[in-house]
């Protein structure tokens, strides 16, 4: 079962089809550090294949570098990820290397998944924006979704996107996005989908499109749902305690597993977790972080930045966005987690430690395993973290596809 990728960031949609022994023709993506994650996933599963995965921890504890990691692996392993921007200065060059990649796999695509990158459709990025995001480049990227329909005539594909692509200029892109679809030979139909349905510990809702050739006979499918409940503080147990600007990078698991973390196969079966950095803070904010702690603990009261002491304020603005430092709930599921926490940890502070949480915390809130790690330092980490979809709730998807084909 052959799929290609499109917009693939840091690879949380492909990780559940790669679960489900999907083959990747090719990754696109124009960030060069998610195509870096990319690859060293590629290096991960090569290794795992033929049971060298001893080389992949050394490289995770610092022991070899990255080009000797890559040594390892064939080239044509990592041709699968193409580091270049959809659009019409790159699109016949992509083409040819999928293409070429094709040829030496002896097959064809059967699927296509991805979705465009969705700032332009979120609720949040149209309020900020005076132009309510008419003028963003990006609310068009489905068309160009729709050549590579065209060109590779898979049976199905998997879109996927936020819920605001629903409401984005009063529904027109929808609309334009379907018929789009339709002329390339696709049905579709569509879900929105709760994370936290599918074992991810956070509220997140994501519009889940399904296209079908023509031809076929199809069924929007229900998806298994997950049997497991658990607690952010289920999530973080055990991992060590930090503070803000800590970066140890590889540390020991300070417990056995629990349950959550064993069935859902976040923990990994060696005695490490790697990318436990924090983000530096200055003291003015752990004051913040201090006192949004205790009002959500003791009372389960959200901080109001317009009520904090004058001495603690530095925004002017005070009558939008003042819940900007928030507590994740120990004892329920996160809230949604989004590329934003690579500007600043504000809106993500740990519920018993004072700081902002660390990358692992943050990939472990999007259901990423500990053995997948994130090139490009702590900013892009936490930028492709905030960007990807959650490989629990690909895995479900990824499940009733390979029923499907």
């Amino acid at each position: 079962m052959n799929y290609i990728d499109l917009f693939a960031g840091a690879g949380g949609l492909s990780e559940g089809f790669r679960y489900h022994a999907f083959d990747p023709v090719a990754h696109v993506e124009l960030d060069s550090s998610a195509c870096l994650t990319l690859k060293t996933r590629e290096a991960f599963y090569f290794l795992k294949k033929n049971n060298q995965l001893d080389i992949y921890y050394s490289y995770l504890q610092g022991q070899i570098n990255r080009d000797k990691l890559y040594s390892y692996i064939p080239s044509e392993i990592f041709e699968s990820v193409i580091n270049l921007p959809i659009g019409d200065e790159n699109n016949e060059l992509i083409f040819n290397q999928i293409d070429n990649r094709l040829s030496e796999m002896g097959g064809r695509v059967d699927l296509i998944i991805g979705g465009p990158p969705c700032q332009a459709y979120s609720l949040v990025g149209r309020a900020k924006d005076k132009n309510n995001m008419q003028d963003d480049k990006r609310n068009y990227l489905y068309q160009y979704y729709a050549l590579f329909l065209e060109r590779y005539s898979p049976k199905y594909f998997v879109f996927e996107n936020v819920t605001g692509l629903l409401s984005a200029a009063k529904g027109r892109h929808f609309e334009d996005m379907k018929e789009r679809f339709r002329k390339a030979g696709y049905e579709t139909d569509y879900r929105i989908l709760k994370a936290e349905e599918y074992g991810v510990l956070q509220k997140r809702r994501r519009i889940i499109i399904i296209g079908w050739r023509s031809e076929f006979n199809f069924r929007y499918p229900e998806f298994d749902k997950a049997d497991y409940q658990a607690t952010i503080r289920d999530l973080f147990e055990d991992l060590p305690q930090l503070k803000a600007g800590d970066a140890p990078g590889i540390c020991n698991y300070t417990r056995v597993a629990n349950d959550y973390l064993e069935k859902s196969g976040i923990r990994d079966s060696v005695g490490f977790v790697s990318q436990e950095i924090t983000r530096p803070q200055n003291s003015r904010d752990l004051m913040i972080y201090k006192l949004a702690a205790l009002l959500f603990s003791q009372k389960g009261q959200r901080l109001d930045y317009s009520k904090l002491p004058e001495e603690l304020k530095t925004h002017k603005n005070q009558h939008c966005f003042l819940d900007r430092y928030k507590v994740l709930d120990a004892s329920g599921l996160s809230h949604t987690l989004v590329a934003h926490i690579s500007k600043d940890g504000h809106y993500y502070i740990h519920p018993e430690q004072n700081r902002s949480i660390s990358v692992r915390e943050a990939a472990r809130i999007q259901s990423f395993p500990d053995n997948y790690y994130f090139e490009g330092g702590r900013t892009a980490a936490f930028r492709q973290i905030g960007n990807a979809v959650p490989p629990l709730m690909a895995k479900a998807i990824a499940a009733k596809m390979k029923e499907l084909l």
